[in-house]
């Protein structure tokens, strides 16, 4: 039997829940609806979503809180999440993808564009058949292994991160503008916004510790992944000192 994605609904509005569900299932999705944070984490508990729409405002914990804390659960950290939410302002879209969402949808929204949403989170999360090893400075990427290292220290990155720092990687000492590297990394889709980029190198940096500034913002160009600088060696003396 073909493996239908499940999806988790979080949504407090059960008009809009069943909506969604509905059109879910037509979509050749398993939906799943959850009315609040403890509805939601019960159904977590019992079986781990392929992805999951999070209503921003929800009675009790947020979706906002409810990302961050999913986010830094081992068991749960590398579930796409799609927020699903009424404000369309990007202050508000940016501290969406700062709690670990992977992409937002503004209400109201059509079926079609929230399907291709939630296939392209999926593809962004798919584990890629790439059998390659790549090392910068003392970076040293594996993508058959899936496995990252800096100096012999193993490292720990998400699926998203780890496309990025592939492609960096493979591409290592070259400036990449935002929209070359939502093409490379995200795919040719329509709905990622540039912005998104920003947040996930700045998730990258952080995963990466200490190789963090091997990730060089170019200002006015984008990204590009350089071997850290050697320390500089002390100034000589001036003559006749």
């Amino acid at each position: 039997m073909k493996h239908l994605p499940r999806v988790l609904i979080v949504e407090d509005e059960p008009a809009i829940a069943e909506l969604i569900q509905v059109n879910l299932k037509h979509g050749g999705f398993s939906p799943v609806v959850a009315y609040d944070s403890v509805a939601a984490q019960r159904e977590l508990d019992a079986v781990l979503p392929d992805v999951i729409l999070l209503d921003w405002m929800l009675p009790g914990q947020s979706g906002l809180s409810l990302a961050r804390h999913w986010r830094k659960q081992p068991r749960t950290k590398s579930i796409p999440i799609l927020m699903l939410t009424a404000r369309g302002d990007e202050p508000d879209k940016v501290a969406g993808l700062d709690a670990g969402a992977d992409d937002y949808i503004t209400k109201p929204f059509s079926t079609q564009e929230l399907l291709a949403r939630i296939r392209a989170v999926l593809r962004r999360h798919a584990p890629e058949a790439v059998s390659d090893s790549v090392t910068v400075g003392g970076l040293t990427l594996d993508a058959a292994t899936h496995r990252i290292a800096h100096q012999g220290q193993e490292l720990r990155l998400g699926p998203t991160e780890f496309k990025l720092l592939h492609y960096l990687m493979k591409h290592a000492e070259r400036v990449h503008s935002r929209s070359t590297l939502l093409d490379k990394v995200w795919g040719d889709h329509v709905f990622i916004e540039e912005r998104t980029v920003d947040v996930h190198v700045k998730r990258l940096r952080e995963a990466l510790g200490a190789a963090g500034p091997m990730v060089e913002t170019v200002r006015g160009a984008g990204y590009r992944l350089t071997a850290v600088a050697a320390p500089k060696t002390a100034a000589a003396a001036p003559a006749g000192k």
